[in-house]
């Protein structure tokens, strides 16, 4: 068949086309092979590059499980959900610790950075403790000679009386007759006469007789003002030259009447207590401080403490005693704190809530800024001088603050510190994050010295201008870990031996427990069970119950035949599982009672690093759902996985990570 004209035209153009395309592409490749002549290897190795595609690794992991690696697609052996991808190339700066955030990537995640600085900061250490007299303050009046109460001025037990105010009239036939001694011994050695009874008649009978006649007048004076008689009673009876029936004693100072034995009528004898007051106007603050916080506490350091009978008002007082001796039972040691007390507030066994601020240097020991170079009494707190001189109460020297106990901070380099929610610790380690450029962040483990409010002391493994994560950390961390890069929970820096010791509440150390309290620790992990079994049930009123059991269990059980520090590990760690108890048996709905669950998971878990699990097999689980993904620990007495936290939602979401017992 014959082909139309214009289609025949149409063909021979495109014919043209071609062959001049054609021709154009081998010279250029012979223009290029000219100029730069290539070797067979070269020009194959060109080619491979240009043709062959990147070689990558594709693994599926779970977003809540990021140790979970699979080589395909599934679900998450854990908590069933669907695996994402994770892209491993082979090329090496993706497998380089950190990760880079845009900055709408770091807004969204609400990451937050401050640099590592130096200065001082306080560590607050909270005492209770109880109002008491101040004993250098108490006045004690007992009768110096036999004698009968014939009139009672003072009637009453807690009546204020000042210095110098009658108490009581009272006759002694021993004190009577020493009066006639006295008039008689005058009468044989003086002249009265009329204008002698304006001068001091003590003075005008001894200036004129013999030592002899001295000794034997003053002995019979002496005699008298050690019963109780002042000299002005003295120079009385000799002004009128008549003995006194009743003497009156008087308050030796200002204070309250806080015992009073002197009954009018009533005979007593040599050495009876009569009266006891007690200045208010300073008191004593007794308070007991843990066995740890005992490098925090100097003598003089200023306490500031409340009272339930003045909410809002703070008191305050300076540290006057420290008992040299540990109190073996309570693990506690007790300490005296001087008040002043001018409106009468403050009452003996009133209960106080006491707080002392100690700042710290690098190495956590206590300084006190405001006693640099000063001089203070070892007797009298409140006495501190500039210099060198005596003690304006008791007289005593002066000695320099740092003679005791302080760490002198002049010239003294400020504490290595970050905030407390910077770093993310896990076991023995603590990890930071640290921002080294812009939008790029990696994890650097650290050495962690004492918690000091809101900041830790940081031994070592960080300098003073880098910045650190404080908020966003657990994003950024739960980020690497899904891309299999190091994390908190993996080594940071491969090939490290030695991991840095963080502070002494992570660590912990098996204690040796009688069969008694072995039977005691398994009734409270068996009702702890109950909860765990309620709660993976959906069975609130069980769970509620279980918690009930629980804290009968906790009440009968005491740590019998422990040691003295042990003790006191056993009891603190009892009151933290009652208080986490009684939270999930007041609780109204099961969602709050599983929040109380955690708490009272993380003090079962102190419980069995300290004192083991009774003989039984315990297994640890961990869901990282829980929290807003932050994650909760539990136990179980079975390795089958229930899940508390979601119960049937996701029964089997979380790992085991943890076995203890046989």
């Amino acid at each position: 068949m014959k082909k139309p004209l214009w289609l025949a035209k149409i063909i021979s153009s495109w014919k043209m086309v071609l062959v001049a395309l054609f021709s154009l592409l081998i010279g250029g490749i012979a223009v290029q092979f000219i100029i730069h002549p290539a070797s067979p290897q070269s020009s194959k190795t060109s080619v491979s590059s240009e043709t062959a595609p990147k070689k990558q690794q594709t693994l599926w992991t779970c977003s809540m499980h990021p140790q979970v690696r699979q080589p395909k697609p599934g679900k998450c052996p854990i908590c069933f959900m669907d695996l994402i991808p994770v892209k491993k190339h082979s090329d090496a700066g993706h497998d380089a610790p950190g990760l880079t955030l845009s900055p709408r990537a770091q807004k969204l995640a609400e990451v937050e950075t401050v640099p590592v600085e130096r200065k001082f900061v306080k560590k607050a250490i909270d005492m209770v403790g109880m109002i008491d007299y101040d004993e250098s303050r108490i006045a004690h009046i007992t009768a110096r000679m036999p004698g009968r109460v014939d009139i009672l001025y003072v009637n009453y037990t807690g009546i204020a009386v000042r210095k110098g105010d009658h108490m009581v009239g009272y006759y002694s036939p021993d004190l009577y007759v020493a009066q006639k001694e006295l008039l008689q011994s005058a009468r044989a050695y003086s002249k009265m006469k009329p204008d002698q009874q304006n001068d001091s008649l003590l003075d005008k009978i001894v200036s004129h007789r013999n030592i002899n006649e001295k000794d034997i007048l003053n002995s019979v004076i002496k005699r008298l003002k050690l019963w109780g008689l002042t000299e002005t009673n003295i120079e009385n009876i000799l002004k009128t030259g008549k003995v006194v029936d009743l003497v009156t004693l008087y308050a030796p100072i200002s204070g309250i009447v806080i015992h009073k034995n002197a009954i009018e009528g009533k005979y007593f004898k040599t050495g009876d207590s009569l009266f006891t007051i007690a200045d208010l106007s300073r008191v004593w603050i007794k308070l007991e401080a843990y066995e740890s916080d005992i490098p925090w506490l100097h003598y003089g350091q200023m306490v500031k403490f409340r009272t339930k009978s003045y909410p809002g008002e703070v008191f305050e007082g300076r540290i006057s005693f420290i008992d040299p001796f540990l109190n073996p039972m309570t693990r506690t040691i007790k300490l005296r704190v001087d008040a002043s007390n001018p409106s009468g507030k403050l009452k003996p066994d009133m209960f106080v809530n006491a707080i002392v601020y100690s700042e710290v240097s690098q190495e956590g020991k206590a300084i006190a800024p405001d006693l640099i170079g000063k001089w203070i009494c070892p007797m009298h707190p409140d006495v501190i001088k500039d210099k060198l001189g005596n003690c304006d109460i008791c007289g005593m020297k002066l000695v320099k603050a740092e003679s005791l106990g302080y760490t002198p901070v002049k010239n003294l380099e400020p504490p290595l510190v970050i905030p407390a929610s910077a770093p993310l610790i896990t076991g023995e380690r603590a990890v930071v994050y640290v921002n080294d450029k812009p939008g790029h962040f990696y994890g650097q483990e650290i050495q962690l010295g004492p918690r000091a409010g809101d900041y830790y002391i940081v031994k070592s493994g960080l300098k003073a201008g880098q910045k650190v994560v404080v908020n966003g950390n657990f994003k950024i961390d739960s980020a690497l870990q899904i891309q299999a890069k190091p994390s908190m929970m993996g080594e940071l820096q491969p090939g490290q031996k030695e991991k840095p010791v963080t502070p002494q509440t992570q660590t912990s150390t098996k204690r040796q427990v009688t069969t008694m309290v072995k039977e005691k620790l398994s009734s409270i992990y068996s009702a702890y069970f109950k909860i765990q079994q309620s709660l993976a049930n959906d069975n609130f009123v069980n769970a509620r119950n279980s918690s009930g059991e629980l804290l009968s269990n906790l009440k009968d059980a005491h740590a019998h035949g422990m040691d003295a520090d042990d003790v006191k590990t056993f009891h603190n760690l009892k009151e933290k599982i009652m208080k986490a108890a009684e939270g999930i048996s007041s609780a109204k709905d099961i969602t709050s009672a599983r929040e109380k669950f955690s708490a009272l998971s993380i003090s079962v878990n102190d419980f069995l690093d300290n004192f083991g699990p009774a003989g039984q097999k315990v297994y640890q689980f961990f869901c990282p759902m829980y929290f807003n993904n932050k994650g909760a620990y539990w136990f179980q007495n079975n390795p089958d996985l229930v899940n508390p936290y979601y119960g049937d939602v996701m029964l089997k979401c979380g790992e085991k990570v943890k076995e203890f017992g046989k």
